[in-house]
């Protein structure tokens, strides 16, 4: 008897409809499971565990947090089934759970099968379900499916592997597990308790807040700038033919342009060559997640979060394949089943017919799996919402546009034209004559008209100078946020017909920041904490997440994109087999124990919120510690008795605000900087009416 354990109540009803095509024995429903003939099927709702909380590690008194138990970096991970907001374990997780035990304890199961979600998410889920609810040994292997529908199902059933071939993905899981909680618990709270604010910290989430802060800073601070071009726009043969120079002049060099005007406008303009030429416009690649969702925010004005949800039931009710893809390429063994999609989408209507190129197959791009692709399984007019219509008609159409059998032909020219020995323009423009796949899918780029000329023609100009401003860059888009975190070193963003193999080296090296599985919820997650929000397709940072970036940077926490993308190596390393789950967690243990260390520098050390650190000079009562400052707690009597926490850029440690309570002065503090921005040392003293001054002797 094999147990398939699902990761959710979705796929095992679809895996009964696999075991249907193999069996002709009837599964029957029975409380939390199916079984008929030789299979019981049943399932998880996702995770049923969740790692441990400090405090089953480190027990505080009154169960809140304190900085007297953290870092806390566990000798072993423990996992506890999943609790509510209530913080007790959930009831019906606790059934559910109950009822995978007693299957897996069975005498007459022989053998229980992984058919959790085909990545390194869902194959630590089922295997941590296995690893607490089974005694004893049985064999343990792999359903893994590409897609949801009844013919994959039942052919995934008569061919599965070891569990044991898929160690390495599991290692990776369970290594990004632990990075993940520790960077999470252990900051989250040292950074709350310092600010007095909740701050969520996380490993991929703090660096996608920032990217979004960096930018949008830099068009708020951003200061335009005027520059000169020269440029020409004069009639030949009754066409205009604009000219425009690559030199560029500052503002203040007005007079150098008009001289080269000057000089440009002395000499002849020839036309040098008129190139025109038939050609091909190569379709788009095949959608990973991350394009899919570019594209529809783009179009559509579709958040990540609903287009993920809305593919991921596409992907349940079997009309498309594995969503959670990082490719946009197919693997060599799935021609054969491509091939009858293709044959299946034609009888639609489509003029598609199967086709092998290294554009659309390459084995080399794939990590896990495949693009998204449509299965033969085509929906009925009816069986779609209408968000759900626009989704799968987008992954329908770009397939329809790769396997389309009418090419999109064009008429590509180019006409140079040399001005003396000073300069040779280039004037490029396509016209398309064939549609193509074009008709099926969307093409961007502009076609221009280029003027009628010939070799030899001599070209009107008149060269002026022209007043151009500088433009602050834009803001990220969904398009362009998932670009930048695919890839967070790639200076020059490749077009979409370019060579892409830097792209994927990065994926495949862990440089990118997040996951196609996970960058999602994390974003969902900035959202919902305020931290950035999504206009339209546009995301602009938020005075929350403002505040968790300068904060985070006060408090000498830096996670950066090189931070992130050094681990995202590491965990990669441990899915290739190159070094253990310990070395992975080691790099993050020493990255976060480096907080802790700088935070009791005593020049930096701002202490924890809510503390008494000393009595104020004024009134007499206690001095607190506060979000912003030592404050006094005589505060609603009318004392406004306050040390700042940052002066002049500088963190005022509790040891100087200690100092300056009891003595009236610090020692020398290094690293103020004016309004100016230079840097300047002095110390700090209280002047006769308790205010907080320099004193510079």
């Amino acid at each position: 008897m094999q147990l398939i354990i699902a990761e959710k109540p979705s796929l095992a009803r679809n895996i009964l409809s696999g075991i249907a095509k193999i069996q002709s024995d009837e599964m029957k429903k029975f409380n939390g499971y199916y079984e008929g003939g030789d299979y019981i099927v049943t399932w998880v709702f996702g995770h049923l565990f969740s790692l441990a909380d400090i405090e089953d590690y480190s027990p505080t008194p009154d169960g809140k947090w304190t900085m007297d138990n953290i870092p806390c970096f566990p000798k072993e991970f423990k996992f506890n089934l999943r609790k509510n907001d209530k913080k007790q374990v959930d009831s019906g997780v606790e059934k559910q759970f109950n009822i995978i035990k007693r299957l897996c304890n069975r005498a007459d199961v022989n053998t229980i099968v992984n058919a959790g979600d085909s990545d390194r998410e869902g194959e630590i889920i089922v295997r941590l379900c296995v690893s607490h609810a089974l005694s004893g040994t049985k064999s343990f292997v792999r359903l893994w499916l590409p897609d949801q529908t009844p013919e994959t199902i039942s052919a995934g059933l008569v061919d599965m592997k070891d569990e044991s071939e898929y160690e390495n993905l599991a290692n990776e899981g369970f290594a990004r597990t632990y990075i993940d909680w520790l960077y999470g618990v252990n900051l989250t709270r040292f950074a709350t308790l310092k600010t007095g604010k909740l701050l969520r910290v996380g490993r991929v989430i703090v660096p996608i807040v920032k990217a979004i802060y960096d930018r949008d800073m830099e068009i708020r601070n951003f200061t335009p700038q005027k520059y000169y071009v020269i440029s020409s726009n004069e009639k030949t043969n009754d066409e205009f033919v604009e000219l425009t120079s690559k030199t560029k002049f500052q503002k203040e060099d007005l007079p150098k342009a008009q001289e080269l005007c000057d000089t440009y406008n002395g000499c002849q303009a020839v036309v040098t060559s008129v190139t025109k030429k038939k050609s091909t416009i190569s379709p788009p690649k095949l959608f990973s997640l991350s394009k899919l969702q570019s594209y529809l925010g783009k179009k559509y004005k579709m958040s990540m979060d609903d287009s993920l949800t809305i593919v991921q039931k596409l992907y349940e009710d079997g009309y498309v394949t594995y969503p959670r893809t990082n490719s946009e390429y197919l693997a060599t063994a799935e021609k054969g089943k491509i091939s009858t999609i293709v044959a299946n989408v034609a009888k639609l209507g489509y003029p598609v017919k199967f086709k092998v190129s290294k554009s659309i197959f390459d084995d080399s791009k794939i990590e896990s799996h495949s693009a998204l692709t449509p299965t033969y399984k085509i929906p009925s007019p009816t069986a779609l919402t209408d968000k759900e219509k626009q989704v799968y008609s987008t992954i329908l159409r770009r397939f329809v546009a790769v396997f389309c059998d009418e090419e999109c032909l064009c008429d590509k020219s180019e006409i140079k034209i040399k001005v003396g020995e000073l300069e040779e323009f280039l004037l490029k423009g396509t016209v398309i004559t064939q549609k193509g796949w074009t008709k099926f899918d969307d093409y961007t780029a502009k076609d221009k008209i280029l003027p009628q000329l010939n070799k030899g023609d001599i070209v009107n100009i008149n060269f002026k100078p022209v007043e151009k401003e500088t433009t602050p860059p834009k803001h990220y888009t969904i398009e362009t946020l998932n670009n930048y975190l695919k890839n967070p070193f790639k200076e020059d963003k490749q077009s979409a017909d370019e060579n892409d193999d830097e792209d994927y080296k990065a994926i495949f090296e862990g440089l990118e920041l997040g996951t196609e599985a996970t960058r999602t919820g994390i974003i969902d997650n900035a959202c919902k904490s305020a931290y950035i929000a999504l206009k339209k397709d546009v995301y602009h940072i938020q005075p929350d997440g403002e505040y968790l970036i300068e904060a985070l940077l006060q408090l000498g926490i830096n996670m950066d994109k090189y931070k992130t993308s050094e681990l995202g190596q590491s965990l990669k390393r441990v899915f290739r087999g190159e070094c253990t789950i310990s070395d992975s967690v080691s790099l993050a243990e020493g990255e976060i124990q480096h907080v802790f260390d700088v935070a009791k520098d005593v020049e930096t050390n701002i202490g924890v919120v809510g503390e008494h650190i000393g009595t104020c000079p004024l009134c007499g009562k206690e001095i607190m510690n506060g979000r912003k400052g030592y404050y006094c707690s005589g505060y609603k009597d009318g004392c406004k008795f306050t040390i700042w926490k940052y002066i002049c850029k500088k963190p005022i440690s509790v040891s100087n605000a200690k100092a300056l309570l009891s003595s009236g002065k610090t020692g020398k503090i290094t690293g103020f900087t004016s309004k100016n921005d230079k840097l300047f040392d002095a110390a700090l003293k209280l002047d006769e009416n308790g205010r907080v001054v320099f004193d510079f002797n």
